[in-house]
C-alpha cells in the first residue's frame, strides 16, 4: 500500500469542495486534548470537545481524511458491527438494546451534524441490502421486523427476485431490503467540512505532522518532528494507520486492502437504468461488493477486501471484472478513477473503543470493520463525554465487549487471517 503524504487520485480528491490546509507543527503547545488522527474519529472528537468548550490540538501525519475517512465507498449505513446480540453476556440484553439503537442514531448524528454545519456533501438517502442467496433473503424478513421492534421510523420494504430490476439492473440477486433510513455521500467533503467547523469552534489542526512517540504521564508529551504537544488527555484516532504508535492497540486492528473504481460519467438513460432509485447498494458475500452513483452519474464500485498490504499494479483493471460481473452492459464503460485504502477490521467486526488501562488519560477509537462513517461519529460522541464528564455510560457499554489480539504478531496476522477468509470463501463458492 503505497503512502504518499496527499491524497489518493480518487474522485473524491478530484471532486472536494473544501481545499483549505493547515500547517505542520513547530514548538510546543498546550491543550486540554490531543487528538492524533485526522479523519472522522479524530475530526468530530476535536469538533465535539471544541463544542464543549476544551482546548483541542489535532495532529495529521499527512491530509485531513487522508486515510479510509476520505475515501472510502460514501455508504452511511445503519449498523455498528454485525451481530450484537452475540454480547448480551458482557453488556446484558439492555446493553444489547443500546448498541442496537446506536446503531441506527449515529446515522441521524451524521445527518445532523451535515444539516447543523451546512456542509455540501451530495447527501442522498436510500440504500438495498443485496440477497446473493434464497436463505440470505429469508434472513432480511426477520431483519426487518427487528428494525420495526426498535422502533426504526425510516420506510423499509422488501423486494423479491422477480422485482429486483426497480432497484438494481443485475441478475445476480436473490432479493432486497430497502432502508430509506440509510444513503451515500462525499465522504472527503463530509470530513473536511467538519474539520473546518471544529477549527471555528476553537480547535488547532496541523497536517503533515506525525507523531514520532508519545510521552506518558499525569500531562502526555505528544512528540512530532518539529514540535510537541502537551495535553492533559490523549486520543488515538489513527485505526488502520496506528502502526506501532501504541503496540497494546495495534495489534487488535488488522489493516485490510480495499479497492474502488469509478467511471466516467454515465449517459442519464442508463444510469437511471443501473440504480432506478439512485440507492447505495451492498451484497453480503465474503468478499463484499458496494456500489452507488455520484452526484455526477458515476458508477462508484469497490470492494474486493484482501491482506496482503500491497496494492495491486492496476487496481481498473482488478476491479473490473468484478464490476461487469454486476453489470455486463458497462463492457465498453471507461473507468476514469481508481484507488485503494486500508480499513480496519478487529476479530469480531465491532469496534474498539475505550481508554487505555495502563494510562486511563488516553482515549481511542478503531476498527471499525466497514461501517466508519457513522460509528466514527458515535464514538466521537462518547470520547467527548467520557472526558468532559469524567465517565460516559456509553463508552462503558463498548468497552465491556473484549476484543482478541491477532494471532502471528506484526508479520504473520495479516496471512494467517488471509487463510481464514480464503477458508469463508470456498465455503461461499461451494454452498
Amino acid at each position: 500500500m503505497t503512502h504518499s503524504e496527499e491524497h489518493a487520485a480518487s474522485y473524491y480528491a478530484a471532486t472536494a469542495r473544501d481545499k483549505q490546509l493547515y500547517p505542520s507543527l513547530a514548538g510546543d503547545v498546550r491543550a486540554d486534548v490531543c487528538v492524533v488522527g485526522g479523519g472522522l474519529t479524530g475530526v468530530n472528537t476535536a469538533l465535539e470537545l471544541a463544542q464543549r468548550g476544551h482546548s483541542v490540538v489535532l495532529l495529521e501525519a499527512r491530509r485531513i481524511g487522508w486515510g479510509a475517512s476520505g475515501r472510502n465507498g460514501g455508504q452511511l449505513i445503519r449498523g455498528i458491527g454485525h451481530d450484537v446480540s452475540g454480547f448480551a453476556k458482557y453488556v446484558g440484553e439492555e446493553g444489547v438494546r443500546y448498541l442496537e439503537r446506536a446503531g441506527l442514531d449515529s446515522v441521524t448524528l451524521v445527518a445532523e451534524r451535515i444539516r447543523d454545519l451546512n456542509i455540501d456533501c451530495d447527501l442522498r438517502w436510500g440504500f438495498c441490502e443485496l440477497a446473493n442467496t434464497p436463505a440470505q433473503f429469508a434472513a432480511m424478513a426477520q431483519e426487518q421486523e427487528e428494525l420495526n421492534a426498535l422502533g426504526y421510523p425510516h420506510q423499509t420494504r422488501l423486494v423479491g427476485p422477480d422485482h429486483m430490476r426497480e432497484v438494481v439492473a443485475s441478475d445476480c440477486y436473490a432479493g432486497g431490503l430497502v432502508d430509506m433510513g440509510s444513503g451515500h455521500l462525499h465522504p472527503l467533503d463530509l470530513v473536511k467540512g467538519e474539520a473546518r467547523a471544529a477549527g471555528a469552534f476553537g480547535a488547532r489542526i496541523f497536517e503533515q505532522s506525525p507523531v514520532l512517540r508519545i510521552e506518558h504521564g499525569k500531562s502526555v508529551v505528544v512528540h512530532c518532528a518539529k514540535g510537541r504537544v502537551i495535553a492533559d488527555n490523549l486520543v488515538l484516532g489513527c485505526n488502520a494507520h496506528l502502526d506501532e504508535l501504541e503496540p497494546r492497540l495495534s495489534g487488535k486492528v488488522l489493516p485490510a486492502g480495499s479497492y474502488v473504481v469509478a467511471t466516467e460519467p454515465l449517459p442519464e438513460s442508463l444510469a437511471a437504468q443501473l440504480i432506478p432509485q439512485n440507492l447505495a447498494l451492498c451484497d453480503q458475500k465474503v468478499g463484499l461488493d458496494y456500489y452507488r452513483l455520484t452526484a455526477d452519474r458515476r458508477l462508484l464500485f469497490g470492494g474486493a477486501c484482501h491482506y496482503s498490504g500491497r496494492d495491486p499494479k492496476d487496481i481498473g483493471a482488478y476491479m473490473r471484472p468484478k464490476v461487469l460481473k454486476v453489470f455486463p452492459q458497462l463492457e465498453q464503460v471507461r473507468i476514469d478513477y481508481q484507488w485503494g485504502g486500508m480499513i480496519g477490521i478487529t476479530a469480531n467486526r465491532f469496534p474498539q473503543v475505550g481508554r487505555l488501562k495502563a494510562h486511563p488519560n488516553v482515549y481511542f477509537a478503531q476498527g471499525y470493520s466497514g461501517h466508519g462513517l457513522n460509528v466514527t461519529h458515535w464514538s466521537a460522541k462518547l470520547l467527548a463525554e467520557a472526558i468532559h464528564a469524567g465517565r460516559s455510560q456509553g463508552l462503558d457499554l463498548f468497552s465491556a465487549v473484549p476484543h482478541l489480539t491477532f494471532p502471528g504478531g506484526k508479520l504473520l496476522r495479516a496471512p494467517l487471517l488471509a487463510l481464514g477468509m480464503a477458508w469463508y470463501r470456498m465455503r461461499e463458492m461451494l454452498g
